[in-house]
């Protein structure tokens, strides 16, 4: 029996329709009033002084060394498969200010939202993961994190999306992440995030003439796990402006367009290799149309 196109497509779309049934989840802060006791951490730009100890302890952390064409990642200007913590200068006139990059491990994350097999997950503790065994490699997620985060192994046969997850294996053994450990100006400093709010707004009220009156992440795009104080306005940083609502409607928005006119890659696949099973029976069956 030969594959005709009216059969494929008909397979594909049971396929497609199982895959994406299968996929709807409950958005991650539903049934959650809040998330005080979630791991956070706040980055204090006034205290950075761009020593780029946390980035390097990251890379070591991963095990992610740099030799020969690879080299190209010692000296990244955005977050990247082998940096997942990045450093910046914001520098206009005589201002000028370090800010940290990484994942913002949001209350209610996009990436999550818009991930079409779960591979992305917010953890009750706060972190955002990555399964490389669910991901099918869509990277819905990329386009959907209104930070800009999540990267890809480009260079790779069996690429992976890459980002920061807290050193959630650190997290696991009570410690604290590779970047707090190492900073040595207290500009990166972790606990929870109620914690991590309480000290940010201390830190303004005693100094108010050092800091933007405001906690970045604190409301914006829903509210995120990693905050920032700044002598600067935030968005000099390269830190978006959003308001209180979070982003997944969006993302969902972005990834059901693209399933309505669209079949996952996945779901071709699979609906390919269904056929090429069904066909091969019915031939050494003598079965057919």
């Amino acid at each position: 029996m030969s594959i005709n196109r009216r059969n494929f497509l008909k397979i594909s779309a049971i396929t497609a329709g199982t895959l994406i049934g299968s996929s709807k989840k409950v958005s991650a802060s539903e049934g959650k009033d809040n998330f005080s006791q979630t791991y956070s951490m706040l980055n204090d730009s006034t205290k950075c002084i761009g020593c780029r100890a946390c980035q390097s302890a990251c890379k070591d952390y991963r095990g992610f060394s740099t030799t020969g064409e690879d080299k190209k990642y010692d000296m990244p200007l955005e977050l990247n498969a082998k940096n997942h913590t990045l450093i910046k200068l914001y520098k206009e006139g005589d201002e000028s200010s370090f800010v940290k990059r990484q994942c913002m491990h949001c209350n209610d994350p996009a990436c999550v939202s818009a991930c079409p097999v779960s591979a992305l997950i917010k953890q009750e503790n706060g972190v955002v993961t990555y399964d490389k065994d669910k991901c099918i490699g869509c990277r819905y997620c990329m386009i959907a994190c209104p930070f800009d985060v999540p990267t890809f192994e480009y260079d790779k046969a069996f690429p992976e999306i890459m980002k920061c997850d807290f050193c959630k294996e650190l997290l696991a053994e009570g410690k604290t992440t590779e970047c707090a450990r190492v900073c040595p100006t207290g500009a990166i400093a972790f606990g929870t995030r109620d914690e991590m709010l309480k000290e940010a707004k201390r830190r303004i009220e005693a100094d108010p003439d050092k800091y933007v009156n405001h906690v970045y992440g604190e409301k914006e795009a829903g509210g995120t796990s990693v905050l920032y104080l700044s002598s600067v306005p935030f968005e000099k940083l390269g830190l978006q402006t959003f308001d209180s609502e979070p982003v997944p409607d969006m993302a969902e928005s972005i990834q059901h367009g693209i399933f309505k006119y669209f079949v996952p890659p996945v779901a071709l696949y699979g609906a390919l290799g269904i056929y090429s099973l069904i066909s091969k029976k019915k031939d050494s069956t003598g079965g057919g149309e």
